[in-house]
């Protein structure tokens, strides 16, 4: 049951940081589950929260901050500069 969560809980949170980060029309669903897994996990290795602990608001938001931080992080190795 966990990877469907780990799937689903990514996939939104991929599409909101890619909505956030201007990047969603360069990206599929698949792109973005990916995204949001990474940022769960770089979220939970800054703020300390885990999806696996249970989905709550702190959780979500800080998978959503990881993804942010990951889009922008890409999104400056390959243009040189942050949208």
């Amino acid at each position: 049951m966990g990877i469907i969560i780990w799937l689903v809980v990514g996939g939104v949170v991929g599409w909101l940081a890619s909505m956030v980060m201007r990047t969603d029309a360069q990206q599929g669903i698949l792109l973005n589950i990916v995204v949001g897994i990474i940022g769960a996990f770089i979220g939970g290795l800054l703020f300390g929260g885990s999806i696996n602990a249970g989905v709550t608001l702190y959780t979500f938001l800080a998978s959503l901050v990881g993804a942010i931080i990951l889009l922008a992080i890409v999104n400056l190795v390959r243009r040189g500069r942050v949208r």
